[in-house]
């Protein structure tokens, strides 16, 4: 069926080999879909639930959510103990997918349980338990999810030819988001009748589906090679970290571009444990109806792939890329602070679609921009380094919504805002208006960039070629 589509419209079909069609790759991209799924489950259905209907505060909320992100830092571990640890069956990948698989299903597993009790459903035991319960599940799926997709993307490596392999994590980027997206739609109406047990049945069935699409997404992909990896024998020195990160951040260029993004991603976070509690507790609402609107985001972030593709194919400067995305980010959370005055849903949706279109424009943009600075030989270090940023703002920039809303509803609950200021909006109000200036200060920090792409400093890909090295955010 695949052979018979004309080739415009497989956009990734040039991945494909004599050894390993295009469809293969397909099926090995399911694994991203329990990944999307995984991500529409954290932030879409799960923090509204937590807030809304359990009454769990915002601050812990938002630190169960980043705990996952605890993990995000591992991951070149990760990439390098399934690159040489000892295999005896013959599969280096394999065993980490597995055992990633088991790990997601295990916290799903419990993690209905574990909130319930969280809510204040608990009638004996420790106090404490309900918070080791609830940290414990949201640290498996996290750690699960990022040993799957990190290892899963290591075989997707292995299987495609050297000059392809960016084009192939491209298309793990959009499976993402198409399960993120797929998964929005499908939550969205199992939950559209909430109860306890709706929840439990639904996160279980979540914790089936990735063990069984992560099964068939792996099966017969990895060649069975020697138990043990030879190792060569060199005498030439292999330089240490702090050299590489030396000639890294030699004239600033990479300190000026990594802190433009960690202020565009703490920015673009602080909005992931609020914007679902923010449609059910001001604009009313359902369940239902709050987990669509990760995919709604998710839309806006493949549109913006898909945008970004085509003006990077063209030669355009990733760093205006960014600055674009940064810019319609303003006009997202701008949206969405006038949606509560305004009461308008599709104000409402439309920033929600805006802000995934802003962040995916922006992740795209910085990461290219990374790619692209100093030679070669630095690529590793840039993409570790631009990866601890989104990762360090993003648990931080959750963390401090979080704490925003909780201080400043509690506030104004003891009576201490009057006027127009007294309004249950409010708090969600500061934070995205914290999150508009920003992202302000973001443009100011990308617009030296834009010299560095002129004179040379930062590369911009090749004209018809693009790709990713690593997945944006």
């Amino acid at each position: 069926m695949l052979a018979r589509i004309d080739a415009r419209w497989l956009p990734f079909a040039d991945i494909a080999t004599a050894e390993v069609p295009f469809s293969r790759f397909l099926r090995l991209s399911l694994f991203q879909l329990t990944v999307g799924m995984a991500t529409t489950m954290f932030y879409g259905t799960l923090n509204r639930v937590m807030i809304v209907e359990l009454g769990v505060p915002s601050f812990v909320v938002a630190l169960m959510i980043a705990i996952p992100l605890l993990v995000a830092p591992f991951r070149a571990l990760i990439g390098f103990r399934s690159d040489t640890h000892r295999s005896y069956w013959g599969w280096r990948r394999v065993p980490f997918i597995y055992v990633g698989s088991f790990m997601q299903f295990g916290g799903l597993a419990i993690m209905p349980f574990a909130l319930l009790l969280l809510s204040g459903e608990q009638s004996s035991g420790p106090v404490w338990l309900p918070y080791v319960g609830a940290a414990t599940a949201f640290l498996l799926v996290g750690a699960g999810a990022h040993t799957v997709q990190t290892s899963g993307l290591a075989l997707a490596g292995d299987l495609a030819d050297e000059g392809k392999r960016p084009r192939v994590v491209a298309l793990m980027y959009v499976m993402m988001l198409i399960g993120a997206l797929v998964s929005a739609i499908l939550l969205g109406g199992m939950l559209r009748a909430f109860t306890p047990l709706r929840l439990i049945q639904v996160i279980q069935g979540a914790a089936v589906f990735t063990i069984v699409c992560n099964f068939i997404a792996l099966w017969k992909q990895e060649p069975r090679g020697p138990a043990v990896l030879a190792w060569g024998t060199t005498t030439e020195r292999r330089p240490r970290f702090r050299e590489a990160w030396r000639t890294f951040v030699a004239g600033g260029h990479a300190v000026r571009l990594l802190v433009a993004t960690g202020l565009g991603f703490f920015a673009f976070n602080m909005q992931d444990v609020l914007l679902e509690p923010y449609g059910g507790e001001i604009l009313g609402w359902s369940v239902a109806r709050t987990t669509g609107l990760t995919g709604i985001a998710a839309a806006g972030a493949l549109l913006a792939f898909l945008m970004a593709a085509r003006l990077m194919e063209r030669g355009s400067d990733p760093v205006r890329v960014a600055a674009i995305g940064a810019g319609i980010g303003v006009v997202s959370f701008v949206a969405v602070l006038f949606a509560s005055p305004l009461q308008s849903s599709h104000l409402f949706a439309v920033g929600t679609f805006l802000m995934g279109m802003g962040e995916g424009l922006f992740a795209v943009g910085t990461l290219s921009a990374a790619m692209g600075l100093r030679d070669a030989t630095q690529h590793g270090i840039a993409l570790g380094a631009w990866g601890a940023v989104f990762a360090t703002c993003e648990g931080l920039s959750m963390a401090v919504a979080g704490l925003m809303r909780d201080a400043l509803g509690a506030y104004r609950a003891a009576g201490g805002f009057v006027g127009l200021l007294d309004d249950p909006s409010m708090p969600y109000g500061m934070v995205y208006l914290t999150e508009t200036v920003l992202l302000f200060a973001t443009l100011v920090a990308l617009g030296p960039l834009v010299r560095l792409v002129r004179s040379g400093a930062i590369r911009r890909a090749p004209d018809g070629e693009f790709g990713l090295a690593d997945l944006p955010a």
